[in-house]
């Protein structure tokens, strides 16, 4: 049996499995950058790869853990409540914890502590996720214009209107703005809450982000620093 392990984690905004994005892309901004462990930190490895748009990364669900799996799961688009198999979904309880995540390919840094790294957008993965091995996404071969995408396809326009309350969006650097806007659009929500009094709580980057939702509508409450 092969072994694997770690070759790099990346670094993001997302604190905690709330808030983080169903799938990559949706949050286009969203930047990480992956970080070599020492093993693996070898410019050798990258030649090339800024000739590549995008980037396949194999992860760890490392926030999803179990002893044991379930053949069924309850995906929270369809409400939470409808269970269909766990290979038709990308659910993070799997037999093998193991993520697949399409990003976009910004730039390679070199960083005097870390060696080159490379810069990321579009990303949907936990602070500190560990990344298994990365891929160039090749468009002839990895693009299927005529693919269906399931019971996804329905959701795939499914967007909320953002509103900040008490001029709570002049308390956030632009960047970090615009970047939780597109999450929040996404509606971190399970499915099957529609509350339309209750206050949700996110950590995003240094910040903790309270909120509402009425209708199709996302209010911002409250924006407080937590460092």
């Amino acid at each position: 049996m092969a072994i694997i392990e770690p070759i790099a984690h990346i670094k993001t905004d997302f604190k905690e499995k709330f808030g983080i994005p169903r799938q990559s892309g949706k949050a286009s901004t969203a930047k990480g950058i992956i970080i070599f462990t020492e093993k693996y930190r070898n410019d050798d490895a990258l030649k090339g790869i800024e000739e590549y748009s995008h980037l396949w990364l194999i992860f760890d669900f490392s926030a999803a853990h179990t002893k044991d799996w379930s053949p069924t799961v309850r995906p929270p688009r369809l409400g939470g409540n409808k269970r269909v198999g766990v290979f038709a979904t990308r659910s993070p309880f799997r037999p093998n914890s193991i993520g697949l995540s399409s990003v976009r390919l910004e730039e390679i840094k070199k960083d005097s502590k870390n060696g080159s790294v490379i810069i990321v957008s579009g990303v949907d993965l936990l602070d500190g996720t560990p990344i298994y091995d990365i891929k160039p996404y090749i468009p002839y071969s990895d693009c299927h214009i005529d693919a269906k995408g399931g019971f996804a396809d329905k959701y795939a326009d499914y967007k909320l209107d953002v509103v900040f309350l008490d001029d709570t969006d002049k308390l956030l650097p632009n960047e970090t703005k615009i970047t939780l806007i597109e999450c929040l659009g996404d509606d971190p929500r399970p499915s099957y809450k529609d509350d339309g009094d209750r206050v949700y709580k996110m950590n995003f980057a240094d910040y903790e982000i309270g909120f509402k939702v009425d209708n199709n509508t996302l209010f911002v409450i409250s924006v407080e620093k937590t460092k």
